[in-house]
Parts: C-alpha cells; sequence; structure tokens
C-alpha cells in the first residue's frame, strides 16, 4: 500500500482560458506524466481539458 508521502498536491490549468481552476492531488510513483481532466471552467462557461500547472 502507498504511503501518504507519495501524493502530491497540484493545480489544473484550463488550456483555452489559462485560469488555475482546481487544486487536487496524485500519486507521483504511479503516475510521473503530467494529468489531465475535462472539468468545468467557469470562466469559458464550458467543460474543457485542464492540464496539470508547471511548478
Amino acid at each position: 500500500m502507498a504511503s501518504k508521502d507519495d501524493r502530491i498536491s497540484l493545480t489544473l490549468k484550463c488550456t483555452e482560458c489559462g485560469e488555475e481552476n482546481y487544486l487536487t492531488s496524485k500519486n507521483k510513483k504511479k503516475h510521473a506524466d503530467r494529468l489531465e481532466l475535462k472539468k468545468y471552467c467557469p470562466r469559458c462557461k464550458k467543460v474543457t481539458l485542464h492540464r496539470e500547472k508547471k511548478k
């Protein structure tokens, strides 16, 4: 079982307008690539692709 130390917190950023809308976490050891999710963007007023923001 993975420990809590393996999880990192990150920000999701809208690919269309650049707004940083969501905070989430992921397991860095299991998912090394950047997270991409379709989420609702209140600024665009539609569902858009949100990617993990670079640190």
